[in-house]
């Protein structure tokens, strides 16, 4: 670590741990909530981020069904937020292997199968919070609990899942030692005690906006580092969770990691600087824009996706279709494959009537084949995958 950067820091202190040569720095930060001054940018940036996130509340009180598109961005979320941690897969990608699929006909290579299946295990983590908030306070536990659904039967699996670390870890190029590490967190001891600290401040009261608060508990779980492996990703689902177990949204609509990824470096040099400069000005203004941002896009998205479902269905009533045609259209926007046997369980219509139906479904380019004949074919609507991946 540079330690000159991190000694001057109003937002922690350098602790030493160990002797000679084996001796290395680590960083401790200060309990929440730092001093913030709201300055004419902050103010106008909040403001900007608190309109924006009441007008996709509002979407999502108003919008005839809304809860269609929470599956879908719940995956692009995923998809996005475990491409931060270097996977490849796509959305397209998540889909096809949800429906048993590793790769899509006639696409592009199909990416490494743990990548595929790490995304698949933030959903499940994502979907498991969302539904667990409404029994148990974000909290600890709740924490834990997500990690351990994250790390399940993939590459972070040998890191303790659903455990804090009892080890040192640190943050860095790929391969490097501690002693040349970026960023080294708090000792096990320590980030006990701030840990503690820091499931106080998630149920505490300090006059801050909420959006504030979210962003600084953002910044100080990963400048914590409790887990071994994951850190991000739980780091990002909590932001999720926090809008919606606060009330700022009625449902999972918001998620930030498009715009992390988007812009990426600076992510990580805004935490960064918090840590090495006290620098949270800086932070908020980066985290906020990215709330204002990610809110219009998610209206956009949704408004979009609204106006596809709408131009079918006019279709499908014009040309007299029965209503088999009009639920599995509607199927469509929660989940945008459909195979013969799908459509025969979840209908309870025949195997024939099923195939009947997607056929005609493949003949108005509402859905399009993406397996090569044979008896499990499998139907994808290529305009909504396309929606969500832009």
């Amino acid at each position: 670590m540079d330690i000159e950067r991190f000694g001057k820091s109003t937002s922690g202190k350098l602790v030493k741990i160990g002797r000679g040569e084996d001796a290395y720095w680590a960083f401790v930060p200060n309990p929440l909530p730092p001093k913030l001054e709201f300055d004419a940018e902050l103010v106008s940036v909040l403001s900007d981020a608190d309109r924006a996130l009441g007008e996709l509340s509002g979407l999502g009180r108003t919008a005839p069904n809304p809860n269609l598109f929470i599956g879908p961005f719940i995956r692009r979320e995923a998809v996005l937020s475990s491409r931060i941690e270097g996977t490849q897969a796509d959305i397209a990608d998540l889909y096809a292997y949800e429906a048993g699929q590793l790769s899509r006909s006639g696409s592009k290579p199909a990416p490494p199968e743990s990548d595929v299946r790490e995304v698949l295990n933030y959903v499940h983590a994502l979907e498991y919070g969302i539904e667990r908030i409404h029994e148990l306070p974000v909290s600890l536990r709740l924490l834990r609990e997500l990690h351990e659904r994250l790390m399940e039967g993939v590459r972070g699996d040998r890191y303790t899942p659903g455990e804090f670390r009892r080890s040192q870890n640190w943050i860095g190029p790929p391969g490097c030692p501690l002693m040349h590490a970026t960023y080294v967190p708090p000792p096990v001891p320590e980030m006990q005690t701030a840990l503690g600290a820091f499931e106080k401040y998630l149920h505490a009261e300090d006059g801050y906006p909420p959006l504030v608060r979210i962003a600084l508990i953002h910044q100080h779980f990963e400048a914590l580092h409790p887990f071994l492996d994951g850190n991000g990703r739980i780091g990002r689902l909590l932001i999720s969770l926090l809008l919606v177990h606060w009330n700022l949204l009625p449902m999972p609509l918001l998620y930030l990691s498009a715009y992390f990824e988007r812009n990426r470096q600076e992510y990580y040099e805004r935490l960064l600087a918090v840590s090495q400069e006290g620098d949270w000005h800086g932070w908020l203004l980066y985290f906020l824009q990215g709330v204002a941002e990610q809110s219009v896009d998610v209206i956009d998205r949704a408004k979009r996706l609204q106006e596809l479902q709408a131009a079918w269905r006019a279709q499908l009533q014009q040309t007299r279709a029965p209503g088999l045609l009009l639920s599995m259209m509607d199927s469509l926007f929660r989940w945008p494959y459909l195979s013969g046997r799908g459509v025969q369980a979840d209908f309870g219509v025949s195997h024939p009537t099923a195939m009947q139906a997607l056929r005609k479904l493949q003949s108005l380019s509402i859905v399009q084949e993406v397996t090569e004949g044979g008896r499990n074919r499998m139907y994808v609507s290529d305009d909504i995958v396309r929606i969500l991946e832009q």
